[in-house]
């Protein structure tokens, strides 16, 4: 693993106390009726200097990022936001439930060397999904504004023996936190400020020599590596040559992966008889109960028969609901006989290069490309069949033609797409709850 540092964290509230109107989620996920939200709760919401731009998927106009710097040095000089004189790593727990199973996921907040993506002797910075151009030029243009890096990339770790957990538990324990957020949506976040040698050179040993994989936030580390190139010739100890993580341990007991499903629209020759028609030959289809909410349930008892690569597949225009599975075994082995069995065997990859690529671009839509939305959830799928905006993506009402519904993505594919140095479809993954964004602020200059 690239070194592991502590850092003179900007905060609110010195880093201490209940700042649950000032924090918020990252911004990839928020809309402009949510950060007026949070700005309408306290104008001095992280929100306002992390999303100047909505959406953030492409720039935006120079102004809004001249604005979020002069807010955050606003914030600097009237002690709304204050730096660290000493250097500490955070542990950070945040508690949720999920299908009334209550969690509690434990990382650590530190700063880590900023080296480019890839295996390295010693460990590497391993990514596990593709990524866009629009969100790097919005993030670039926010982090040269700022010169800071305002929100932690989400990183695992292997700890395959446990201590790094043990040890970051153990604070957790030893006393009360020194700070909490409540964001009202089910999430309780909890940061404990570790400035002790010993503790941080313990936890530092203990990932010594490990990978790092990114589990969220691969667009802001692609921009902290062109921030970076973008300096020229820096002196060593220069901040920029670091970059914020909160780190996550794949033996913690917490870690919770949901699925991301898919919603696909915008095929000019797609009904549902088109499409069975389609796939014969490329895809097996069996009727199922016409409720989407069993669809976990009728793909669970499919794949108990030993069937790999189980989709729930829903009509909008009629409700019916079916489950299909690929006609032959490693369908896409043929054409991608580079990859790596764990890639080629991803759900997502079924649906984005055999289901989109093979069936509905080609077959029902001209060749054109197909329109997508990715819900985490059931009912975020019928929301956008119903033309809600959810911030998952899609076109508005009428959009909706095709749901795909999949199984999380296992821990273990994630590890080995990564290790195997190649890059998931995107949203492959969600790793479920969000980073808190104003927790901790990595100054870059």
């Amino acid at each position: 693993m690239p070194a592991i540092h502590p850092f003179c964290a900007v905060q609110y509230n010195r880093g201490v106390g209940d700042v649950s109107t000032r924090v918020a989620p990252p911004y990839d996920v928020l809309s402009a009726e949510q950060k007026a939200a949070y700005l309408a709760k306290d104008p001095a919401n992280i929100v306002s200097i992390d999303l100047p731009h909505v959406p953030p998927k492409e720039l935006g106009p120079p102004e809004v990022y001249t604005k979020a710097a002069e807010t955050l040095r606003a914030m600097l000089e009237d002690g709304t936001l204050t730096r660290r004189d000493t250097p500490a790593i955070f542990a950070y727990r945040q508690t949720f439930t999920v299908e009334d199973k209550t969690y509690q996921r434990t990382g650590v907040a530190c700063t880590v060397d900023t080296v480019p993506f890839g295996p390295r002797e010693g460990g590497g910075i391993l990514p596990h999904e593709q990524t866009f151009s629009g969100p790097k030029e919005d993030r670039k243009a926010l982090m040269e504004a700022t010169q800071a890096q305002l929100s932690p990339i989400f990183g695992l770790h292997p700890d395959d023996n446990g201590v790094a957990t043990k040890i970051v538990s153990s604070v957790c324990a030893s006393r009360d936190p020194d700070m909490t957020a409540d964001l009202g949506d089910g999430v309780l976040h909890e940061v404990w400020t570790i400035e002790d040698d010993a503790t941080i050179n313990a936890y530092r040993d203990a990932l010594t020599g490990e990978d790092i994989f990114i589990a969220d936030g691969h667009h802001r580390y692609t921009t902290a590596l062109n921030y970076l190139k973008s300096l020229g010739d820096i002196p060593e100890d220069h901040p920029a040559r670091r970059t914020m993580f909160v780190l996550v341990s794949m033996s913690d007991p917490g870690l919770y992966i949901g699925p991301t499903h898919r919603v696909l629209g915008g095929m000019s020759k797609y009904d549902i008889d088109a499409f069975q028609e389609a796939a014969q030959g490329i895809l097996d289809i069996e009727p199922c109960e016409n409720d989407p909410h069993r669809f976990h349930h009728e793909i669970s008892q499919i794949a108990s028969k030993g069937i790999d690569n189980v989709i729930g597949v829903m009509d909008f225009a009629t409700g019916l609901c079916f489950c299909g599975y690929p006609a032959t075994p490693d369908p896409l082995e043929d054409r991608f006989p580079d990859k790596s069995k764990a890639w080629r065997t991803l759900d997502v990859s079924i649906i984005q290069h055999l289901i989109v690529e093979e069936i509905c671009q080609p077959l029902l839509n001209e060749g054109n490309p197909v329109t997508w939305a990715f819900p985490h959830s059931i009912d975020e799928l019928l929301a956008i069949g119903r033309g809600a905006e959810t911030g998952a993506g899609g076109g508005g009402a009428g959009f909706a033609q095709l749901a795909l519904v999949v199984r999380p993505t296992p821990l273990e594919a994630v590890r080995a797409v990564s290790r195997a140095n190649e890059l998931m479809p995107q949203k492959s993954t969600f790793f479920y709850p969000k980073l808190a964004t104003g927790l901790f602020i990595n100054p870059l200059s």
